[in-house]
Order: structure tokens, then C-alpha cells, then sequence
């Protein structure tokens, strides 16, 4: 079957997956969904090779001794490799993710949230995506879907959710990977996927990837953001429109944040304020109007 890559050989693949403060339950069964999904694949010739590397962002490490054993086996009774790293402190997403990624040499990374359960097909459906013009492919999230616009043909998109998305790791390097300097939880994502469309690529949304994603609802059914989500949501919305050259869309944002007493708010406006004055706000990127979409807080157009 063909991979969909062009290459002549299937490619290695890393699973990244970075934890903090999860529970080693929840993790265990992660990992169990993707050393299924990742063997489907590689049974299918779509993958030569897989690992999985586990990075904890919490202070005390996530596993006890026979946790970790446990994780061990089950990667490893799959046919793939596995590797713990204990960073130490908290990184960031993106900046856990960077670090992985600079410890591997594989053709593709995948970036997977831990409180994700992925579907046996996923990784299949993942790397079929992945054509040689495609630079990084997300999955779908189940049960709350992201309303972010996508092509029902070619599956194009704005950009890729680091929940559960798949990328060339030359197609990572030549962007420099994740923004870390700049984006701590939030908009990294959003970040990465315009500069790698910069770079030449396309972007796309592959709803046969599937990945249950765990949410905390509300009584009223909707998502429950905890306190730092909201922080880091607010403070990136901001960092994004400066990065991406839209001093017009962060005056907006500022006056709509104004007017909000919210803790969060008022510590996101005050950092960026800080940034402004010390000169850390990131450079402005070159041809951002060529792949950025900012509509009334979103990054891509919504279908609802």
C-alpha cells in the first residue's frame, strides 16, 4: 500500500506525548491506544519503524518503577521502542516538544496530547495525509470537534491542532520547530502551521485520524477552561496578532480586554504590556497576510 510520502522507504516515526501532573492511569491508556495504532501502521507497510518518547514537564516524575515497566512492555509488545525523559520543570508545549525532538532523528514526528485516546486506524490515516506537499496534518478531535474550517476534497486547513497532529521532520526543522520562546501553552500550534505554509507547505485536516480527547464539561455542556488555560488563551491571542503583523487586531483585543476585570485577563494584558516595554515581543513575521486568518478570535474560519 502506498504511504502517501513519496518515499522510496517507509518512514521512522516518534510519537511525542508530553505530560504534566496526568494521571498515570489515564497516561497508561494512552499509550496503549497508540502502540496499537502505530503497529496497525507499520503491519500496513505505511511506517518502517515507531517509538514512543514521554516527556514529564511535572516536578516528581509521572511513573513509579512498576508503572514505568508496565509502560515499557506495552510499547515494546508492539514492536516499538520506548524513551522517559524527566525534564525537570515545566517547558511548555512547544518547548517539551522541541527538546524531544532534538533527541531523534526519525522521518516524521507526531505531537499527541496524553489525555488522548486515538483510534487503531489513526496513524494509518495520519501518514496516507501526509502527501509530499502536505507539511503537518491533524486529526480529528471526538467528542467535541474543532469548528475550524476545512476543504472536504483536499482536507486544507488554516493550521493543525497540537492535540493530535503529524509532521516531516525536515518540514519542522526548516521552521525551527515550535515558537517556545513565545508561545507557552497557547497558539504554538497556530504559530507553527503558518510559518511551515510559509515555508511552502500546505496544511490539512484528516477527519479518518480520530482521537478522543478528553474535555471537563459544564453542567451547560460546554468546555470548563481551567485558570491557566484561560491565561495562557488570552496572553497568546495577543502575542499571535503582534507576531503575525496585525497591530490592528491587538488593539482590538486590548480594548474588548479592558473592559474585563477578570484575573486572567488583567495578568495577560500586564505580561504583554511588560514584553512591549523590554523589547521581548517577537519579531514580526514577513508575508503574514498570505496565511493568517484572525475573525473574531479565531485563527481559520468556522463551519459553526
Amino acid at each position: 500500500m502506498n504511504n502517501g510520502l513519496g518515499d522510496l522507504a517507509p518512514p521512522a516515526l516518534a510519537l511525542q506525548s508530553v505530560t504534566y501532573n496526568n494521571e498515570p492511569d489515564a497516561v497508561l491508556r494512552s499509550i496503549t491506544a497508540l502502540s496499537v495504532s502505530a503497529a496497525n501502521a507499520q503491519r500496513k507497510g505505511m511506517i518502517s519503524s515507531w517509538s514512543l518518547h514521554l516527556g514529564n514537564c511535572s516536578a516528581e516524575r509521572i511513573f513509579d518503577d512498576e508503572q514505568r515497566s508496565r509502560a515499557t512492555d506495552i510499547v515494546q509488545s508492539f514492536g516499538g521502542d520506548v524513551r522517559f525523559t524527566h525534564f525537570g520543570e515545566n517547558l511548555g508545549h512547544g518547548g517539551a516538544h522541541n527538546r524531544l525532538a532534538a533527541d531523534d532523528d526519525s522521518d516524521l514526528i507526531a505531537f499527541v496530547n496524553p489525555d488522548g485516546i486515538v483510534d487503531p486506524a489513526t496513524v494509518t490515516a495520519l501518514v496516507i495525509a501526509l502527501t509530499p506537499a502536505v507539511g503537518i496534518v491533524d486529526a480529528r478531535q471526538i467528542p467535541l470537534e474543532h469548528p475550524k474550517e476545512f476543504d472536504a476534497e483536499s482536507g486544507v486547513t488554516s493550521w493543525a491542532s497540537g492535540a493530535l497532529s503529524l509532521m516531516r521532520r525536515k518540514a519542522f526543522e526548516l521552521v525551527g520547530g515550535f515558537d517556545s520562546q513565545t508561545f507557552f501553552l497557547y497558539c504554538d500550534d497556530v504559530d507553527l502551521s503558518w510559518r511551515v505554509r510559509l515555508a511552502g507547505y500546505t496544511v490539512v485536516h484528516a477527519p479518518a485520524a480520530r482521537l478522543f480527547h478528553d474535555k471537563r464539561l459544564s453542567v451547560r455542556a460546554d468546555y470548563d477552561p481551567s485558570e491557566a488555560e484561560l491565561y495562557y488563551s488570552a496572553e497568546a491571542t495577543l502575542l499571535l496578532a503582534h507576531k503575525f503583523d496585525r497591530p490592528d487586531v491587538v488593539e482590538s483585543v486590548m480594548k474588548q480586554y479592558a473592559d474585563d476585570p477578570q484575573e486572567h485577563i488583567v495578568r495577560a494584558v500586564k505580561e504583554f504590556r511588560r514584553r512591549e516595554a523590554t523589547g521581548e515581543l517577537p519579531q514580526v513575521v514577513e508575508n503574514a497576510d498570505t496565511v493568517t486568518t484572525f475573525d473574531k478570535g479565531f485563527y481559520a474560519d468556522h463551519r459553526y
